[in-house]
């Protein structure tokens, strides 16, 4: 496959990602948004490592991977105590939680 498939699909999964952290209310819903942008990073990482003929890429692939599994321990952890306090995962009520 050519550089620029690659680039495409990393693109299209990045938009649906925005969209989805833009428009969704629940919280569950926005990290799993975040998780698709975070995707959409890695395969553009691959596809130049890839290209260029070096393993940087698949090396800070890596890194991303590891930082968005330490990002959903703790995005999880904060909708918890959000649904906790509020009954609710409703990202817009999570200023109400103010001190």
């Amino acid at each position: 496959m050519l550089l620029n498939q690659y680039l495409l699909l990393a693109a299209a999964l990045f938009v649906i990602g925005v969209f989805g952290v833009l428009t969704r209310r629940n919280g569950v819903l926005v990290l799993m948004s975040v998780e698709l942008i975070l995707n959409a990073v890695n395969i553009n990482l691959v596809a130049f490592g890839t290209f260029h003929g070096d393993i940087a890429g698949q090396v800070f692939a890596l890194f991303v991977i590891a930082v968005a599994a330490a990002e959903v321990g703790v995005g999880l952890a904060i909708v918890l105590l959000i649904y906790r306090n509020r009954r609710s995962i409703d990202v817009a009520e999570a200023n109400l939680m103010k001190g």
